[in-house]
């Protein structure tokens, strides 16, 4: 008999005997530590990255020829990477790694290692695992795994794979004033001297009050033993993090203990960190459009300041991942004002609001209701829907994925986010200033951000992009494995409604762990990874770090496109490549040259099937492996934006993003595409202006290229929608395949009006 409040329950001896029981098998066989696993392959033959580079140079001097530059090899070679690799050190990835998703199991930091030399066979790549779950045994082990990745990689000044330490800040705000969005943060170096002791993560300060929890968690390891070993794993990691002291606010980081957590709850605390580490480092945003973790109503111009923003070290932009394209403003789809106080606008031809749409499910089931109190009930879902936030679905706990169409979606964008919000994108950024401060060379302070793509890949497989195949694997596209789970975890993810006729308000915290479970709205937008290339002086790591800071950079959405872009009259009659910025007060007249990526073969490559064991070669590449032929894409049209920053507060940004400004057709050359043009009309505007290109390769069948399939009547309205599921409704074999025209941004040229 237990008392609780001055009532009582019974327990049976029985079931207090189970109890005993499960409490001490949790004493007696907890759960154990993820390894840092093994690195199997060696370096990759001399001959095999030669053949590589010997390629790409030769592309180099066919686009070159074309455009009546001369011959000769490039002065810089083009380099491919992914900075954005997540393990199953990640608790995010570990989760999406368990049986209950279909996972495949743990892929720890050596796996990233092998998969980047020899699946994807890239020039160089990072771990970016999230802070908030890297205990200081882990983080410590992690650097080792990558000192360990390099030492395998040769001479240092011509190594075969570069691998770079680094972690995610990941913070999430409830109200567009509070949200800051998702860091990755690099440092160049490997040694102890060049990195942090630790890494700082956005943690809230009573983050220790999860050890209430701690008795349950250390009784449910006891589920080892009885086949939930990755479950009672997991539930070890937590005790462990929850048992970590966290940092004293307000000491300076170089005198913090190492075996605590540091947290850094807002971006002035993060960069003061950092300061204070006295490091070369690259803080680099991403997702920034994510409608699955920012709300509506973020707008970037909430960091635009001194405080928030440190032009030296934020100089590169995430603008493409495996999580979808954050590059375009699209005023259509923004809702203006409060979402508290706003009003659910009804939908256009190109955008169905998920509000609209919440009260169009209630009217279809208002059945026998009086048509007064339907429409109020249709009323009250709009309501409720646009006030839910990042979760307008939960107001309808029973509802499925179908039943909102494609609501809060872009219809037009290339591999969009999932309900984009345009005033986090990365034209948004381009185009704002501050007058009222700022920069070091005293001009107003403004995102100067040179454009780049990663995967996002959550299972360890940097550079996941090379080939559209493997969904579940190359992307990370996860769902609940059957439907029994689906209905049990739905609702308690959910919560239920006592009237399916009627909304309900949704769970006043829709971040967490709940909504890890709630994928699937989001699996029909994930896709395999892209990529960020440089225009760097060799392969060494200080070559390739010194372009990343010049932001000589630019991405793709996966496929090894070769892109130039320069301006041809700057200073001294001098090019400037892509990322540069000068002060002109002439015509700018710009360069841009494109070949397309090599098609793939099937299969991998005799090197990648001698440097891994089969077994290996299946779990981590699924026997696809970067292999190209000799035979280039076609690159089907270079598209030109030109951004005008603002020159003052509240200038509509829909009038300073022109895109495309410039829209230039190539010819089918296989050898690739040169285009040149000027902007007439910069002189005589008096004021700044950006420039970036991209090259469109032609059209190839693609994961997710389609997203929703949706169908649509004679007027544009969405009828019905066929989700790609990450879990039990869509065969894991299904690819869900359809064409797309794959993708190269530039990082932009910055033309300053003056000189």
């Amino acid at each position: 008999m237990i008392g609780s409040r001055g009532r009582t329950r019974l327990i049976s001896p029985g079931l207090s005997l189970g109890v005993a029981l499960l409490v001490t098998l949790g004493l007696a066989c907890r759960g154990r530590d993820e390894p840092v696993g093994t690195i199997e392959g060696e370096r990759r033959s001399a001959e095999a990255v030669e053949r590589e580079e010997r390629s790409r140079a030769g592309a180099a001097e066919q686009l070159a020829a074309l455009a009546g530059g001369g011959t000769g090899p490039p002065a810089k070679r083009i380099l491919f990477g992914d900075l954005h690799v997540h393990t199953t050190y990640s608790i995010d990835a570990y989760i999406f790694s368990l049986p209950i998703f279909g996972g495949e199991g743990s892929h720890p930091p050596a796996d990233a290692c092998d998969f980047a030399r020899h699946c994807s066979g890239l020039d160089f790549f990072s771990l970016n695992d999230h802070a908030e779950g890297l205990t200081p045994d882990r983080w410590q082990r992690s650097v080792e795994s990558l000192r360990e990745c390099n030492a395998r990689a040769g001479d240092p000044r011509d190594p075969d794979l570069v691998a770079f330490v680094g972690w995610e800040w990941t913070q999430t705000g409830t109200t567009p004033e509070t949200h800051f969005g998702h860091k990755n943060v690099l440092f160049p170096g490997l040694s102890d001297a060049e990195l942090p002791a630790r890494p700082i993560a956005a943690l809230a300060q009573d983050v220790q009050s999860r050890a209430r929890y701690m008795g349950v968690v250390r009784a449910l390891q006891a589920l080892r033993p009885f086949g939930f070993a990755p479950y009672a794993d997991f539930l070890w990691w937590i005790q462990r993090l929850a048992e970590t002291p966290i940092c004293e606010e307000g000491v300076d980081t170089r005198r913090l203990p190492k075996d605590c957590l540091e947290g850094a709850a807002d971006p002035e605390t993060l960069f003061e960190k950092l300061a204070q580490w006295d490091l070369e480092t690259l803080v680099i945003p991403h997702g920034t459009a994510w409608g699955i973790h920012a709300p509506p109503g973020a707008r970037l111009d909430v960091q635009l300041s001194r405080a928030r923003h440190v032009p030296e070290q934020q100089r590169l932009l995430e603008v493409y991942s495996g999580h979808g394209n954050s590059e375009r403003y699209l005023p259509a789809l923004r809702r203006e004002g409060d979402p508290e106080e706003a009003v659910c606008r009804a939908p256009t031809e190109d955008f169905l609001p998920c509000c609209w749409q919440a009260g169009e499910i209630i009217r279809a089931r208002c059945g026998d209701l009086d048509e007064a109190v339907c429409e109020e009930r249709v009323a009250e879902a709009r309501r409720l829907a646009l006030r839910a936030g990042r979760r307008p679905h939960w107001v309808i706990p029973d509802s499925r994925v179908e039943d909102w169409l494609d609501c809060d979606q872009c219809r037009d964008c290339f591999k969009p986010v999932l309900s984009p919000r345009p005033r986090q994108s990365a034209q948004y950024a381009l185009a704002l200033s501050r007058p009222d401060e700022t920069d070091t060379n005293g001009r107003p302070l403004r995102f100067r951000f040179g454009l780049m793509a990663s995967s996002d890949n959550h299972s360890a497989r940097a550079g996941s992009g090379y080939k559209q195949v493997a969904r579940k694997g190359m992307s990370d596209a996860r769902g609940l494995r059957s439907e029994g789970l689906d209905r049990w975890l739905g609702s308690w993810v959910r919560g239920s409604a006592e009237d399916p006729r009627r909304a309900v308000p949704s769970p006043p915290t829709p971040m967490g762990f709940r909504s890890l479970i709630d994928v699937e709205r989001g699996a029909s937008f994930m896709y395999p990874g892209g990529l960020v290339a440089v225009h760097a002086e060799g392969r060494d790591r200080r070559s390739i770090w010194d372009a990343l800071v010049r932001r000589e950079v630019y991405g793709t959405s996966g496929p090894r496109i070769l892109l130039w872009f320069e301006l041809l009259n700057g200073p001294d009659a001098r090019r400037v490549p892509m990322g540069g910025a000068l002060a002109l007060s002439g015509t700018p007249r710009f360069e841009v040259r494109a070949a397309g990526a090599r098609v793939q073969r099937p299969g991998c490559p005799r090197g990648s099937r001698e440097a891994l064991s089969p077994e290996r070669l299946e779990r981590l590449c699924r026997g696809e492996c970067h292999h190209p032929g000799d035979e280039r894409h076609r690159i089907a049209a270079i598209e030109v934006v030109r951004i005008r920053p603002r020159i003052r507060t509240g200038e509509p940004i829909e009038a300073l993003v022109q895109d495309p400004w410039r829209r230039i057709p190539c010819p089918p050359d296989p050898s690739g595409c040169t285009v040149r043009f000027e902007d007439p009309d910069f002189a005589a505007s008096g004021r700044d202006a950006l420039y970036y290109v991209r090259a469109l390769q032609e059209e190839t069948p693609a994961v997710n290229g389609d997203n929703l399939r949706t169908r649509f009547d004679a007027r544009g309205r969405a009828l019905s929608v066929e989700p790609c599921y990450g879990g039990f409704r869509t065969a894991a074999d299904d690819d869900c395949l359809a064409p797309v025209r794959e993708r190269a941004w530039s990082s932009p040229i910055f033309v300053d009006f003056g000189g």
